[in-house]
This record gives C-alpha cells, sequence and structure tokens, in this order.
C-alpha cells in the first residue's frame, strides 16, 4: 500500500471518550464553547475538521497536551440545534491526519496545521494472510461476544481494503480509547492489522473467562433458585396440610440460631449437616426428634461465651473473710491461686479437693471462691454415681440418651470459664456399667481436658478454661489416679471458739432472718451458744449446730406470736427450757483414775472423737479376748502391744504367773460402731498394763500413737482432729508421738495453748506419764 501526504490548516474539535476512525459516519452531541466555535469554523470554510480523542475524559477544558496528536479529518454532513442549546452533527471520516502544531488564532477554539496522509489500497500474500486471521478472530469474537450481529459480520466481510478493514472492525470492538488510538496511529496497514489481532486475541480470552464466571454464577444462581422455589413449594404443601411451617419452619429458624450462636467451623459444620437432615425428615418421623435435640444441645453449649474475669486479691479476701470464719490456711491458698492467674493471665489448672468432714464449709467455701473471681458456679453431685455415662453421656442409638453431668454443667453455665464444683468425688462407686471415677481422669487432667470426648456430642470440648473444685470427706475411697490428678486442701473441725465466732456473725443472722425475728426481738448470751456446742452438739462442722440455733429461734418466734414475751433473752437455762436435757457429756473423759481405763483419741468421718478403752482380768489360761467390732487392724495392734507387755514384766512389775491363770478382755464402748485404724496401740497398751499392775491411769491424759513389739511408738494421722476432740473433752495432757512434732502448729492456737501436749518415743514414757503411781 502507498501512502502520501498533504497538509491543511483545520479547526480541531476534542473528542470525550470516543475515537471516528476514516470511513465511519456517526452522530455527535457538542455542548462545550470551544467546540460549537470550531463548528461553525468549519462549516464556514469546506465542512472540514479534525476529531481527536482526550487523552483523559474527565478534563472539560483541554490543553494541547491534554489531546492525542493523530486524529481522523471529518466532514460536517449535517448540524442540528436541539432545544437545551447543544449540537448535533452528522459526521463521516475521510482520512487520517497528523497535528503538526497549533496555531494562535483571536477565535476562542484551536486551529491547527495537520498532515493528511492518503492512503492507497495495495495487497500481497502477507496483507491477505493477515486479514483472513483477523476476520477468524473477529468471527469468533462475535460468537462468544453475542453483542454485534451477523449483519455486521458480513458487511464487514464485504470489504476488500485492508486498511478500511483494520478501521471498521475496530469501530465495532468495545475498547479503551488507548487501543482505539493504537490502531489509528498505526499507519502502516500490515502494523495496524497486527495491532488489531493482537487486541482480538486479547479479548477473546477475556470474553472466554467472563463466559465461564458467568455460567458458574448463572449454576450457583439457579441451584439457589431452585432450592429457594422448593422450599416455598413444601411451604405451602405443608400450610395445606396443616403442619404450620413444618420442617423448614423449624430448620430456618435453626440456622438463624447458628449465625447468631457463631460456633467454631467443625461445629457449624456438624449443624448445617444435622439441619439438613432434619429438613428432609417427615414430621412424623421418630428421628427427627432425636435430631433436633442433639441440634439444640450443640446450639445450647457455650464456645466462644465467656465471664470477663477482673481479679481484685483485696475484695477476693473481703468476700472470704465475711463469709467464713478461720480457715486461714486455705484462703491463703487460694488467694495465692488468684494473684499467680492474675499475673501469667491464664493458669492451667490446679485442680483443687477440699477434704474434710461434713458441716465444715467445703460447697459454700466453693462457691465464695466463685463469687471473688466473678464466674458463674456451676454445682454436681457425684454422690452414688455409679454409671460412666453419667460423666461422659448416652450415645446415641440409646432412648432417651443425653449428654453427661459436664455438659449439662456447661449448659447451665452458659460461659466457656465457670467454676465447677464436683461435689463428694468420694462416694462415686462403680460397677458393671462402668467406672464414673476413671471417666473424670480426663475431666480432672489438665493435660487432657481441652479434647474433652462425650458421648452424646461426639465432638471435642474445651474445658481448659473451667476451674474445678472437688469436695470429698474421706481420701481412702477416691482412686489413686484422680488424686494424683488434685491438690488436696484439709478442711479439719472448727474449735468451739470458731464455733462460737461462726454462730454469732453467721449463722444466728441467718436463723433469726428465716424465723422472722428483729435482732431486738432475740438476744443469745456467748455463755447459751457454749452450752449449745457442749451439750446438744457432737460434730467437726456446724450444720447440727445450725439446726438447734434454728430450733431455739423457733421457740423463741412461737413466745412472741403467743404474746408471752416480747422480747427473748437466751441463756443457758432458756437453752435447756428450749431443747431439753443435754445429749452429749462434755467435760472429763473420765471422772476419777481407774485401773484399766484409758483415754485414747480417733479420728471419725465427722472430726476427732475420745474413745474410752477398758480392760479387764478373771481366772483363766492366759488368752486375750477383743470385743467392739474392731477392724484387723486394730486387733493386730492389740496383739502387739499384749506381746510388748509380756516383754517387760519385770521392768513394768507385773507378775508372771497371772499372765498364766488369768484371762484379758480389752473392750472399746459403743460396739454398733465399727473401729479400725492405727492409732490405737499405745491406749489398749497402757490399758492392759494398768490392769496387769493395778496401778490406775491418770483420768486427765489423751493418747494416741500405734505400737511396735519393742514399744517404739510410731506417727499417725487426724492430730489436730484429735487434740480438738482432746480439748473439748476436757482433757488437759494429751500424748502424741514424736514423728507427729510436725503436726503440732496445725492445731489452732487456743488449743495449744489450754492443752499441754507431749511428744512421747517410746511406750516407757508412756506409761511414765499415763500411770499414777502413789
Amino acid at each position: 500500500m502507498g501512502i502520501s501526504s498533504n497538509k491543511r490548516t483545520l479547526p480541531l474539535l476534542p473528542l470525550r471518550g470516543l475515537l471516528v476512525y476514516p470511513t465511519m459516519v456517526l452522530h455527535l452531541d457538542v455542548g462545550r464553547d470551544k467546540s460549537v466555535r470550531a463548528l461553525e469554523k468549519a462549516m464556514v470554510g469546506e465542512n472540514l475538521i479534525l476529531l481527536v480523542s482526550q487523552i483523559e475524559t474527565h478534563v472539560d477544558d483541554p490543553e494541547p497536551e491534554d489531546i492525542f496528536r493523530m486524529g481522523t479529518i471529518a466532514r460536517v454532513k449535517q448540524m442540528l440545534k436541539l432545544p437545551n442549546g447543544t449540537l448535533r452533527v452528522l459526521v463521516e471520516g475521510l482520512n487520517r491526519a497528523s497535528i503538526l502544531n497549533y496555531l494562535d488564532t483571536d477565535d476562542d477554539h484551536f486551529t491547527v496545521e495537520v498532515e493528511e496522509i492518503l492512503e492507497e489500497e495495495e495487497h500481497d500474500a502477507e496483507v491477505d494472510a493477515l486479514m483472513r486471521a483477523v476476520l477468524h478472530q473477529f468471527e469468533q469474537y462475535i460468537k462468544i461476544s453475542k453483542k454485534i450481529t451477523q449483519e455486521t459480520l458480513a458487511s464487514v466481510t464485504d470489504i476488500d481494503d485492508p486498511g478500511r478493514l483494520a478501521d471498521a472492525i475496530a469501530s465495532h470492538l468495545t475498547l479503551k480509547i488507548k487501543d482505539k488510538q493504537d490502531i489509528l496511529e498505526a499507519v502502516d496497514v500490515k502494523d495496524r492489522l497486527e495491532r488489531l489481532l493482537k487486541i482480538l486475541s486479547d479479548e477473546r480470552e477475556v470474553l472466554e473467562l467472563e463466559r465461564k464466571i458467568n455460567q458458574r454464577v448463572r449454576k450457583q444462581m439457579e441451584k439457589t433458585q431452585k432450592e429457594y422455589y422448593l422450599r416455598e413449594q413444601m411451604k405451602a404443601i405443608q400450610k395445606e396440610l396443616g403442619d404450620k411451617e413444618g420442617r423448614a419452619g423449624e430448620a430456618d429458624e435453626l440456622r438463624e440460631l447458628l449465625e447468631k450462636k457463631n460456633p467454631p467451623d467443625e461445629v457449624r459444620a456438624k449443624v448445617e449437616k444435622e439441619i439438613d437432615r432434619l429438613e428432609k425428615m417427615p414430621a412424623t418421623s421418630a428421628e427427627g426428634s432425636v435430631i433436633r435435640t442433639y441440634i439444640d444441645w450443640l446450639l445450647q453449649i457455650p464456645y466462644n461465651e465467656a465471664a470477663e474475669e477482673n481479679i481484685d486479691i483485696q475484695r477476693a479476701e473481703q468476700v472470704l473473710e465475711e463469709e467464713h470464719y478461720g480457715l486461714e490456711k486455705i484462703k491463703e491458698r487460694i488467694l495465692e491461686y488468684l494473684a499467680v492467674q492474675k499475673l501469667v493471665g491464664r493458669l492451667k489448672g490446679p485442680i483443687l479437693c477440699l477434704v474434710g468432714p461434713p458441716g465444715v464449709g467445703k460447697t459454700s467455701l466453693a462457691r465464695s471462691i466463685a463469687t471473688a473471681l466473678g464466674r458463674k458456679f456451676v454445682r454436681v453431685s457425684l454422690g452414688g454415681v455409679r454409671d460412666e455415662a453419667e460423666i461422659r453421656g448416652h450415645r446415641r442409638t440409646y432412648v432417651g440418651a443425653m449428654p453427661g453431668r459436664i455438659i449439662q454443667g456447661m449448659k447451665q453455665a452458659g460461659e466457656v470459664n465457670p467454676l465447677f464444683l464436683l461435689d463428694e468425688i468420694d462416694k462415686m462407686t462403680n460397677d458393671f456399667r462402668g467406672d464414673p471415677s476413671s471417666a473424670l481422669l480426663e475431666v480432672l487432667d489438665p493435660e487432657q481436658n481441652n479434647t474433652f470426648s462425650d458421648h452424646y456430642i461426639e465432638m471435642p470440648y474445651d474445658l481448659s478454661k473451667v476451674m474445678f473444685i472437688t469436695t470429698a470427706n474421706v481420701l481412702h475411697n477416691i482412686p489413686q489416679p484422680l488424686m494424683d490428678r488434685m491438690e488436696v486442701i484439709h478442711l479439719s473441725g472448727y474449735t468451739e471458739l470458731e464455733k462460737l465466732h461462726i454462730v454469732k456473725n453467721h449463722l444466728l443472722k441467718k436463723q433469726m432472718e428465716n424465723h422472722g425475728l428483729k435482732s431486738e426481738q432475740m438476744q443469745i448470751s456467748d455463755e447459751a451458744i457454749y452450752t449449745v456446742i457442749r451439750g446438744y452438739t457432737r460434730e467437726a462442722g456446724v450444720r447440727n449446730l445450725e439446726r438447734q440455733i434454728g430450733a431455739i429461734a423457733r421457740k423463741t418466734a412461737k413466745q412472741i406470736v403467743s404474746g408471752e414475751a416480747e422480747s427473748v433473752e437466751v441463756t443457758p437455762e432458756k437453752v435447756k427450757e428450749f431443747l431439753g436435757g443435754e445429749r452429749f457429756r462434755h467435760g472429763l473423759a473420765e471422772k476419777e483414775n481407774q485401773v484399766g481405763v484409758v483415754t485414747g483419741l480417733a479420728w471419725t468421718a465427722v472430726g476427732g472423737d475420745t474413745l474410752s478403752i477398758e480392760a479387764a482380768t478373771y481366772p483363766g489360761k492366759g488368752k486375750l479376748s477383743l470385743t467392739g467390732q474392731l477392724g484387723d487392724v486394730m486387733k493386730e495392734s492389740a496383739q502387739a502391744a499384749f506381746t510388748y507387755i509380756r516383754t517387760r514384766t519385770e521392768t513394768l512389775g507385773i507378775d508372771p504367773a497371772q499372765l498364766e491363770t488369768r484371762d484379758i478382755h480389752l473392750h472399746i464402748p459403743e460396739g454398733a460402731i465399727p473401729k479400725d485404724g492405727p492409732s490405737a496401740g499405745i491406749s489398749m497398751c497402757t490399758a492392759l498394763a494398768s490392769v496387769l499392775s493395778g496401778i490406775p491411769v491418770s483420768k486427765d491424759i489423751a493418747m494416741t500413737g500405734e505400737i511396735t513389739l519393742r514399744g517404739h511408738v510410731l506417727p499417725i494421722g487426724g492430730v489436730k482432729e484429735k487434740t480438738m476432740s482432746a480439748h473439748r473433752a476436757g482433757i488437759k495432757k494429751v500424748l502424741l508421738p514424736i514423728d507427729n512434732k510436725k503436726d503440732i502448729e496445725d492445731i489452732p492456737e487456743s488449743v495449744r495453748d489450754e492443752l499441754e501436749i507431749v511428744l512421747v518415743e517410746h511406750m516407757d514414757q508412756v506409761l511414765e506419764h499415763a500411770l499414777v503411781r502413789d
């Protein structure tokens, strides 16, 4: 193709977002003042004007640098003034033209000197090949695009001129102005066809991607619309059948709950799957109710909800002091735990086990800890639990299946970090249904309970944020592996002084409120409280004491209501009038020194107690008889004591002959109560030594300790409880094994001050203190 040029001077019309190729005929709306004047100038002359595109469409008043250098000379064929002041013109593109320079004129429009480019048709094999390739690509583009009609393709196919063909195809494509300008600036026809071929190829790829995306979106929309349509149909059918909204409405409601709950991803996937199953179930299906119950459980357990902890040590100490008198070591341990938790943010464990007799305040102490921490309090009683499913839940295959006590407690709390009290952990038993204490191993192990498995829920549940506290009366019923996971804190009984303070600070106010009494209507003296403690209760805790105070309040209320008195002052005499004669004998364990009668000390589930041990001899053959429902350990202790006596007859002043001619009977009263334990050895030995030597035993002494065949005194447990029971019984001197010296500091100071505590190492020392020689 040959190219020639021709210089001209023409008015310039800048176009925004539009480009005109040679041979194109189209309408333009012109509104800018400069453009209108350029058109008027063109109409005065040869009706020719240069149309050039702006580089940026947003520029309203373009300067020469804002306009491309290559444009199209067009003939203005028609011009019409519209009512809004704009001009509508019909233009026909003629030839390409390149701006040489802008001419300064007085007119308020651009006049430019241009070089008009004249093309002459010229064919060769390469040009023909390019034309065919361009036409083929354009045909494929039309098939995918479907925005251009087949008539347009036919009209383009008829064009023989390669340059004109390229311009015609470019004018029909939806391209950016820059890409269209590239085609316009390609003066060489081969270059123009190659550029167009690349643009067509790129556009085809983009259109293919668009088509794939549209198909994917359409399929998804069709599926969603189909599901919606079917659901609406199902609702309509169920409505006609009188099934209200049926499963579909139920499923929608559950989906809303799921969105509000926002559980972890695996739980969400499980719930969505179960909702889909539920939706497909007939309304009358029995399995539908099972699935619904399961979904309800999954949606009601807390996953992310947590109580905001604000650990204030001073406030926690104040709460514990207000609600509990005494228990200093336990309070200190709890405050240490809170202090560490505040420093580290989150502490794994510890799992505390509060061990002590009934009524000492284990459960109420756990409740106070929850109050101090600002956590929800959940209590689960394990007394009598013998089925493993009580802890781990039942599998959903069983009728009436439900989660275990742990998951039920978490649902009750509604938060992932409650204080969880497992009460009476020592009362669990096991049978053919499994061992629930073994199931608790996973719950109470800080390394395992972040993935606790409940048979009903069937998904790991995180218990690591829960603070577990357990309670027990005795330790020997708790399996060792379970004990190993807990930190044991012993709560022993209260002294009489502590009980007095507990009554005055807590129980009295509570019982008066319960019985509708005002403070001026009932006053009770300290002596009266001591009378109740000593004569009407025998316990380590204060539960029975509270009942007796309640009975006094009841009697007082009756007298006030009946008009007998306006107020009642409770004295020791009034206590006896209200409660009857004293039920328990306190004071001295024995009223006088007696031969063969020793006061021993024992530990029981309700605290410490005194134990009278009696020995008597009668004619026989040297046999030892034991009565009082003694266990094997105590029987063996008695045999060891008797053997020791036989080996020390000379030292003890015992006639060896009577060991062959007299039988000995050792008895511990209250035979209906089983007794066992390694702490009565020295007591029984002292009783035997007394009865065989005829020397009486001091009534003011009580003792505890185990004995060996050689007379050594071995350590025992429960020193605090035993010494407190001795103090309560009015004993003045207590003999303890020397190895129990470390336990003396656990004895309350008020008890230590009133008791003489003697540490003994050998049976000879025991007898020296216990036997009263004239």
